[in-house]
């Protein structure tokens, strides 16, 4: 038997074993049953991990980051960040926000060591391909600009542990707006300018 074939089947069914353990765990013990409201388990924490390790491929963890780590790719980057990743992460890389205290497993605190411990390639492969069983999606379209842009947020996530109350302020403004909030900053601009004063529906602070 081919020897990537028969690696392959031996990832697929350790995946298989971690899989049901979880769910059987996690049935026994939860008087929730499977809702994600619910704190992960030590064992689903530890599978999560273990089948994220085993489905990376070897090359993949090797790479080195092709691009040159500069002001102008990490200024890119935060903007990135800002507009596609900060809605599950946070602007400073903490999760801590609605949607990535509600992911389950909740989203991780990218600035400490579980995800800085990582490789340049780990990094890069999960922002591409994603974590399956989890809310991490693929962002790889299999273009040069955007495995660029990838390997850029890579050197933003490193980034991460040492960005300044500045930085995550000016994300703030980067950051994508509801009609609602684009509303009523529309609103409040009219009436600095000696309009109408804002409705209160529109105020949302």
């Amino acid at each position: 038997m081919n020897q990537k074939l028969l690696w392959a089947l031996t990832g697929a069914v350790g995946l298989l074993f971690i899989g049901v353990g979880v769910v059987l765990v996690t049935l026994q013990t939860s008087s929730g049953g499977l809702s994600t409201h619910a704190e992960p388990t030590k064992l689903e924490a530890w599978a999560a991990t273990r089948a994220r390790d085993m489905a990376m491929p070897a090359d993949a963890k090797a790479k080195r980051n092709p691009i040159p780590n500069s002001p102008e790719g990490l200024a890119e980057a935060k903007e990135h960040w800002a507009d596609h990743c900060a809605g599950c992460h946070a602007n400073d890389g903490s999760a801590d926000n609605t949607m990535g205290k509600q992911m389950y497993p909740p989203s991780p605190d990218m600035r400490k060591d579980q995800t800085q411990r990582l490789t340049d390639g780990e990094l890069f492969y999960i922002i591409e391909n994603g974590i399956r069983l989890t809310g991490m999606p693929g962002w790889g379209n299999g273009t040069e600009s955007g495995a660029e842009a990838s390997w850029k947020l890579v050197h933003f996530i490193r980034h991460l542990p040492s960005l300044s109350p500045a930085e995550i302020s000016e994300m703030e403004n980067m950051n994508p707006r509801t009609p609602a909030e684009m509303d009523e900053e529309r609103q409040e601009a009219e009436f600095l300018k000696g309009g109408a004063e804002p409705s209160a529906s529109g105020h949302h602070h």
